[in-house]
Parts: structure tokens; sequence; C-alpha cells
């Protein structure tokens, strides 16, 4: 694909409110089978969608991800992470890219996350963020940062927040473009150790509210269920995840009613 004909997409792709460039999209297919309302989960692609998450993990981890963007490979989005639970806290450490070699965005990201109390922890990330585009328009870099809390209330109730790069790095030299700010508020409910709501709001600057809901449901031990829904833009996903012995095996897929499906999967390995 040519850069005109990738830049044509991209138009069509703001004209449907899909986010652009610079966005901090959630990661994992466990958050993409649940519409992307993860912030208050707690479990291994906290490395990018609530840093707070982190503080539960127990062993060293290792994971990837990949997602096809509405089957268009140069809209495909890959990530890889670590986490290494230490004495006082997780550290964690990502690497994404997004795009094709015309244009790519790249993000790297160091985690630490701690409990501040048995039922509260915060998470923070640094942050260097870059852009690419082919031909003479060059590359730009940036650093920035985000925060996360997550407090679990009792057993059943689980409240998470994260703020994504509230100083608004600048994404360019040209007109004081700045990359998007991203502020997540949601909750996750478990009814019992087989089924679980998740729900969230999420608001980027210059962007409405994306309100996200997700629910999950264990089959059995080894294999779970999930679907969601998001408003912003409009999408339906769904999925399902499998627990080989360490190995966690998850696929999904999301469904946009102009662009079509966006398929997922993610491996994780625990080192137990």
């Amino acid at each position: 694909m040519d850069l005109q004909r990738f830049l044509a997409l991209l138009f069509l792709l703001f004209t449907v409110n899909v986010k652009g460039a610079g966005d901090n999209v959630p990661e994992g297919a466990r958050s993409a089978a649940l519409g992307g309302a993860s912030v208050a989960l707690a479990d291994f692609w906290s490395l990018q969608n609530n840093q707070a998450g982190l503080a539960w993990q127990q062993h060293i981890t290792a994971g990837a991800y990949y997602e096809n963007r509405f089957l268009v490979k140069e809209l495909s989005l890959k990530s890889a992470g670590a986490v290494l639970p230490v004495r006082y806290g997780v550290f964690g450490l990502k690497v994404s890219h997004f795009g094709y070699e015309q244009f790519n965005e790249s993000k790297f990201g160091l985690a630490y996350a701690r409990k501040l109390s048995e039922n509260f922890a915060v998470g923070v990330q640094l942050d260097y963020l870059h852009t690419a585009i082919g031909g003479d328009y060059g590359s730009h870099g940036a650093i920035t940062f985000e925060i996360g809390l997550l407090a679990r209330i009792d057993d059943h109730l689980s409240l998470g927040a994260h703020v994504y790069n509230p100083i608004r790095a600048p994404m360019a030299d040209y007109a004081d473009e700045r990359i998007p700010a991203a502020f997540r508020l949601g909750a996750a409910y478990a009814f019992d150790n087989n089924l679980t709501l998740t729900a969230e709001a999420e608001k980027q600057s210059d962007f409405d509210v994306n309100i996200k809901m997700g629910i999950e449901y264990r089959l059995i031990p080894q294999l779970y269920v999930r679907g969601g829904i998001a408003t912003d833009p409009a999408l339906y996903s769904f999925g399902f995840g499998v627990l080989l012995g360490n190995l966690q095996i998850d696929i999904s897929s999301s469904i946009h009613q102009v662009l079509g499906y966006s398929p997922q999967i993610g491996l994780m390995y625990h080192f137990k």
C-alpha cells in the first residue's frame, strides 16, 4: 500500500470517528473481547491498560499481542512485554509497533507498580513515542508518562482509573500538534469465580466520551468466553481464553459496522 492510499484510509477512519495517530488504545485479546473495558482489571496487559494492575502479578511473565485492524496488514498492531515482580513492587517493560514502512508508530514503556495497602495499588509508566512517515516527511519522538490507580473494594468489586499523557506531549512542531491525553475510569464486578462484568468510560481530548462494557464467563477452569461493546466508535467484540498449564492463549475479534473485523491474538507465559 503506497502513502497516498494509506492517507486516504486514515481519512476514512477519521470520518467514521475511529481514533487516529498517537492514541493510547487498550491492548491484549482479553481486553479487546471485553470491548476495551479493562481499566479495573489486574492482569498481564495492565502493562498498557492500567499499570496499577501489575501490582498483583506474582510471577515473571512474558507476552505478545497482535491485532490486524480491519484486516488491513498496514494497520497491524504488534506488542510484546514482560513483568518482573520484586520485593517492593513489580517492574514492567513493553514495546509496541503500529503501521508499516511508510507510516508507523512505536511505543516503548517502562512501568513500576506497587501496593500501598492490601487492596490499593498505584502504577506509573515512562513512555517514549516515535512516529515515522515515509518520503521527506521524516520522524518525531516524544517522551510522556501515564499513571494508574486500582482499588479492590471487596472480594467482588474493583475500581480503576488511568491517565495517559496528561502533559499532551507534542507530536510535531508544525501548528503545535500534540498527542491526545486520555482519562479512563471504570469498574469490574465478579459475581463469583465464574462470572465478571466490566464497564468504563474513556475521555480523550477532542473526542466524545467512549462507554465500554464487557462480560467474561468461565465455562471450565481452563476456558473463558467473553463479549463486549463500545460506543465511540461503535464496536462489538467477542473472544475466548484458554489456559494450558503456564501458557495462556487469548483470541478475539472486534467488529466495526463500517470497517469490519479486527482479529486479535495474545500469548502469555508465566514462569511459575
